[in-house]
């Protein structure tokens, strides 16, 4: 009888999920769709993770919808060009809070404030 063989589902591949969210968030500022990519990732592996990374796959979500938001508000006002400075501003916001989470994530820290806003 052959037994099935066993994958270690460990902190470390948990880990991967969470870098790689986050370097799939960056790239979406290219490639827009692994943004998404990002989102089921972090939606999929936030139960079954650690405490301290669950607030990671918690910050990347809300950054995803939140990030929607400020694009779907920039889109909007692009009408009276002020448009165009908040997707700018959403740009930076995304780049510093992927930069801010990779940082904690290499520390193996949990994220401070998984339900901000800003950084």
């Amino acid at each position: 009888m052959n037994s099935p063989v066993m994958q270690y589902e460990g902190p470390e591949t948990t880990e991967f999920w969470a870098k790689a969210a986050y370097i799939l968030y960056l790239v979406s500022l290219i490639f827009g769709i692994t943004g998404l990519v990002a989102l089921v990732i972090a939606y999929v592996n936030r139960n079954d993770s650690p405490a301290w990374l669950q607030t990671h796959y918690q910050f990347q979500i809300r950054t995803f919808w939140i990030g929607m938001l400020y694009v779907l508000i920039g889109l909007l006002l692009m009408i009276v060009l002020v448009g165009y400075l908040v997707l700018l501003l959403a740009v930076v916001w995304l780049v510093v809070r992927c930069i801010k989470g990779l940082k904690y994530l290499g520390r193996r820290q949990a994220y401070p404030d998984p339900t901000g806003w800003w950084f």
